[in-house]
């Protein structure tokens, strides 16, 4: 295991890699260790940031239930400067929105797993389980001119 940090425009990521693959991104952590996916996880962040990269090509490991890796590949479908709703991922996978919603709050990868493209019924504005909650949200989203209502 290694784990690289980056400063972002939403306050410094900590990324972890596990057998080449990222298994977490998170606000809080320690360098430690080196791993070649890890420095292509930060050029591959600098340039989401910077706005030359709209999707990322990165190998993803999401440790969780069955559940929570279907909703993360749900997730992953959703393209740069769109929204769904968690009603749009239940619709998807056949179940209720409810469950959606805690497997988002869970996502152990925001920001390159798109969690924060997902919002309540009718375009509500919903949490965010990163570092800054709601704002971090607002924040990627006017970053991609998502959600017009919020720009």
């Amino acid at each position: 295991m290694a784990v690289q940090c980056f400063d972002s425009p939403v306050g410094r990521l900590s990324i972890t890699e596990e057998n080449g693959e990222i298994t977490r991104l998170d606000w809080v952590g320690e360098p430690q260790g080196h791993a070649d996916v890890l420095d292509e996880a930060v050029a591959q962040l600098a340039a989401y940031f910077a706005g030359d990269l709209t999707a990322f090509d990165l190998p993803l490991r999401v440790h969780g239930s069955d559940f929570q890796r279907a909703v993360c590949d749900e997730m992953l479908k959703i393209p740069f400067g769109d929204t769904v709703t968690y009603g749009d991922i239940a619709k998807a996978l056949g179940v209720s929105a409810q469950p959606v919603g805690g497997a988002c709050g869970g996502n152990p990868i925001p920001i390159i797993i798109p969690c924060h493209r997902v919002m309540g019924a009718g375009g509500k504005l919903t949490g965010f389980s990163g570092a800054g909650g709601v704002e971090t949200k607002v924040a990627l989203l006017r970053h991609e001119c998502a959600a017009g209502l919020l720009i």
